[in-house]
């Protein structure tokens, strides 16, 4: 296997890094023959935190090969680390392994109470049982993923079911995402202390130091919304619509007010087709989250968030070269020089 060796500014410092990669781990120790990479802006590989692939349409069951030909293109497009919260199904053995795929994190099929999120996707329970169903997933594969409430209607997991969640998954080293896109589930979900919010649109900005306090992190998912926008916005009246377009309007204004307030952001797509980690890392921007920032939730501080380190010696060998700093013109992030995965160039 040849020796592959990046030489650059590494972001998010910009000091200048030249690292070899024995096998799946960086070094600076030198080997002689090594491949240089072409020089430029290092990334430690970039990360789509809210991306759920393997179907090809809401409900339908998890397919093998829809799901290796997903995972490659985030690869593609940098992406060397995802976090599913929320599979079609439980994924195979070399889901985060192979060496073609990205490395990834996940929490097992969705978990609802009765009567919401899609027919054909996710585990349903009654309250009382859905702690015990939650800690089991996460002694599995590390998450627990939630849905607080469901589209328009707004039924949304009590408080007191959502801290017995976070007690129970906590007790077995676990960590707990939680869907929310109204008012009540969100500050019930930030009120229980879980570890991520997903999407929360109509969160309200009043907990926003709460949420930076105890590490309560925020994936927006603003790109997919507001793509949503426009097939929304030519249905007829309804609830669902004024819910919906409702919420999106005041989400980047909120996403912005989360960074300024020291939530963590993590940046995640929620959409097909994948490989756009991209165009969230844009919007974020957009919404006024600084470049900075904006690119760090979708790699060093995702990565650190979810237990991987960056461009240091003993990291796992993924990276990401740019000609150009992508924080001064984030479409650079269409066009990598190289992709490292696994110690292995794989673009």
């Amino acid at each position: 296997m040849t020796v592959l060796r990046i030489r650059g500014r590494a972001l998010p410092d910009g000091d200048l890094v030249d690292l070899y990669a024995d096998g799946d781990r960086w070094t600076t120790d030198p080997v002689a023959g090594a491949e240089l990479l072409p020089e430029g802006w290092l990334l430690p590989g970039l990360v789509d935190a809210h991306t759920h692939p393997g179907a090809e349409d809401r409900g339908a069951p998890l397919d093998e090969k829809i799901l290796r030909d997903q995972l490659h293109r985030h690869v593609d497009s940098g992406v060397t680390l995802i976090r599913s919260p929320g599979l079609p199904g439980d994924p195979p053995d070399w889901f985060g392994t192979d060496p073609d795929v990205p490395r990834a994190v996940h929490a097992g099929p969705w978990i609802a109470q009765h009567g919401q999120f899609f027919d054909g996707w996710g585990r349903r329970a009654t309250h009382a049982e859905l702690p015990g169903l939650a800690a089991a997933q996460a002694a599995r594969s590390g998450w627990a993923k939630l849905i607080a409430d469901w589209t328009a209607d707004g039924h949304h997991l009590p408080v007191e079911v959502l801290r017995e969640i976070v007690a129970q998954v906590h007790a077995v080293g676990g960590r707990v995402a939680v869907h929310s896109q109204h008012q009540a589930g969100s500050t019930a979900a930030v009120e229980a202390g879980v570890d991520s919010l997903e999407h929360g649109t109509y969160l309200d900005p009043g907990l926003l130091t709460r949420m930076a306090a105890q590490g309560t992190a925020l994936t927006p998912t603003l790109s997919v919304l507001l793509n949503g926008v426009k097939v929304v916005t030519a249905r007829p009246d309804s609830e669902f619509r004024t819910w919906y377009l409702n919420g999106v309007a005041g989400h980047p204004a909120l996403i912005a007010s989360a960074a300024e307030a020291g939530v963590t952001l993590l940046a995640g797509t929620d959409s097909q087709p994948h490989g756009r980690i991209a165009d969230e890392i844009r919007a974020l921007a957009a919404a006024g989250v600084p470049a900075h920032d904006a690119l760090a939730a979708a790699s060093w501080t995702a990565r650190s968030y979810l237990g991987m380190p960056g461009l240091q010696p003993g990291a796992p060998a993924d990276a990401v070269i740019y000609a150009e700093d992508p924080r001064a013109d984030l479409d650079q992030l269409e066009h990598p020089l190289a992709v490292v995965l696994r110690g292995r160039r794989v673009r």
